[in-house]
């Protein structure tokens, strides 16, 4: 009898520290990945967890359809460097490019961590020409082609209605999006670009 009750005390003893164990490793786990401040450099560096159901369709749409739209006004903004007569249309387009370079790998990397195709490198006219905003090839052109004042005024007037159209798809992504880094992102485009919008048509004197 004596026997069986040690054995028990014994038995008990294993469950609790194993118990234990679990607890201490939750919690442990817990620190480890308690760092929500900074999400979204995270996101931005780490794979997303595509396979915890954390991303649908819409977020896998929004990155298809914002590389090559970011793509797009990168290459028009490295236009005005050598083109633009305006300080502040090449201050303009430098912001531009700051902020959408780096998007545009985090988007990349979203999609490749989620299994799906990134939008091939020179596709900004013809994967994407029903893209909201997209410039075609001929108004690419003409864009090229300009300078001075001239190109301030058609670069804005083109940026603008770019930046309408990238407002457009964030604000689908914020109302059907699953994915917290990519809504992070669209509320981002949508207060910045937003603010852009408004400063080119003053510049453009409509406001």
């Amino acid at each position: 009898m004596t026997g069986k009750r040690s054995l028990f005390r014994r038995a008990a003893a294993v469950v609790s520290a194993g118990a234990a164990a679990v607890v201490l490793a939750a919690c442990g786990g817990g620190d480890g990945a308690g760092g929500h401040d900074g999400h979204t450099a995270a996101s931005a560096q780490a794979p997303a967890p595509a396979g915890q159901g954390q991303h649908n369709a819409a977020d896998a749409a929004f990155a298809k359809g914002m590389i090559p739209h970011h793509r797009q006004a990168v290459e028009m903004a490295d236009l005005a460097p050598s083109r633009a007569r305006s300080a502040e249309v090449k201050k303009l387009a430098e912001d531009i490019r700051k902020a959408q370079d780096p998007e545009i790998k985090t988007l990349s990397g979203w999609l490749t961590s989620w299994g799906e195709q990134v939008p091939a490198e020179g596709a900004t006219d013809h994967s994407a020409h029903g893209t909201a905003g997209m410039m075609t090839a001929e108004q690419m052109d003409k864009l090229k082609s300009a300078s001075g004042t001239a190109f301030d005024t058609a670069f804005m007037e083109l940026m603008v209605e770019h930046h309408e159209g990238a407002v457009a798809m964030a604000k689908t992504e914020q109302a059907q999006g699953a994915f917290p880094g990519a809504k992070a992102m669209a509320e981002a485009i949508v207060t910045s670009q937003s603010a852009e919008i408004a400063q080119m048509n003053k510049l453009l004197g409509r406001s």
